[in-house]
């Protein structure tokens, strides 16, 4: 299997609704040459994680965690149900996500609001979102930008940014070289499509020449179709944290499963040389997966490439950890385990 193609696809593609993941990932070789040159031996951590880890000096015991994402096009679910005070959840929730790989909490969050006229209500509705985010993780809202760029965003567009800076004891830090072969890979459930996605979604249903399907049951579940799909996107933070310390110590490695899905992500969190085996059987798909599935006629390697599929977070555990972390975490599974890589391949599933 390689899941870096999908020309056989039968069914719609990311490609085709506009993001080439292939073209994206050698884009980005180029960029990461760029930014090399820029960092200095205070950089731990930077190209390939999820968030930078920075170390202010020799004499510090803290390590600064750094990362920076946006909602996308799941904005334009928002703009069409006219409800905009949950993608500040979303975006704050990313972003947390992003750093407790490298073990940190959150400390503050930075945010960029873009749009083509400034709307009080509008900017309301979304700070709504991100203050309560930020309260319930402990985070403080400590700044942020809001643009009015008539020629640059038109009609009802906006975009949101976020940016959060998040710290971890020197003797906490996670680091995916601490991984080893044998280790047990444990599944954490997502609230659903998460920020990732969406321009596959909007293709498939059609929604931006008509958004009348967000108003249908879905399949399945008791919401529309459109609440299933704003469902914001779930934070890790309380399963995971240990009090005001860190990351639960058990944790050996994580990895959030976004764009890209398993075949991108779980990769980022374990050591070179390692391979992990998923079995994509583990869990069931959730409905609105299979919705968008059956819909769009996407192959199953498609859809796991582009989407979370249920599963939100990877946490690497050795054999004595797993226990505990299945025990105190709700609706937490056994997903497979890492093995010696022997091939090209990073991700090895069964059952797909």
């Amino acid at each position: 299997m390689n899941p870096g193609t999908d020309s056989s696809s039968a069914g719609l593609t990311y490609r085709e609704a506009g993001v080439d993941l292939d073209a994206l990932a050698a884009a980005k070789i180029p960029i990461m040459e760029l930014a090399k040159r820029t960092l200095g031996p205070s950089v731990l951590s930077a190209q390939g994680g999820f968030g930078g880890v920075i170390d202010p000096g020799a004499n510090s015991d803290t390590l600064i965690v750094a990362s920076t994402d946006g909602v996308g096009t799941k904005l334009r679910i928002a703009q069409a149900m006219g409800r905009h005070d949950t993608v500040g959840r979303d975006l704050v929730n990313h972003c947390i996500n992003d750093i407790l790989p490298a073990g940190a909490l959150p400390l503050f969050f930075l945010d960029y609001i873009g749009l083509s006229n400034f709307d009080q209500t509008l900017t309301t509705e979304i700070l709504k979102g991100l203050s309560n985010a930020c309260a319930d993780a402990g985070c403080a809202l400590l700044g942020g930008e809001t643009a009015t760029l008539p020629g640059i965003y038109h009609d009802d567009d906006y975009d949101l940014v976020g940016f959060i800076v998040g710290t971890v004891q020197r003797d906490r830090q996670i680091k995916p070289e601490n991984t080893s072969e044998g280790d047990v890979l444990i599944g954490l459930p997502s609230s659903g499509l998460h920020t990732n996605g969406f321009s596959l979604v909007r293709k498939v249903f059609g929604f931006d020449d008509d958004p009348s399907a967000l108003n249908d049951r879905l399949p399945g579940d008791t919401r529309t179709l459109g609440d299933a799909l704003l469902e914001s996107h779930r934070s890790y933070l309380p399963v995971l944290r240990d009090g005001s310390a860190g990351v639960r110590q058990e944790v050996k490695g994580l990895g959030h499963i976004t764009g890209g899905g398993i075949f991108k992500n779980i990769p980022r969190a374990i050591a070179k040389g390692l391979a992990a085996e998923v079995d994509v059987r583990s869990w069931e798909t959730p409905p609105v997966f299979r919705h968008i599935q059956r819909t769009g006629e996407i192959d199953d390697l498609e859809m796991f490439r582009v989407f979370n599929m249920g599963l939100g977070m990877v946490v690497v555990a050795s054999e004595e950890g797993v226990q505990s972390l299945l025990k105190d975490i709700d609706g937490a599974w056994l997903l497979g385990r890492l093995v010696e890589q022997t091939g090209d391949e990073r991700v090895i599933t069964s059952g797909l």
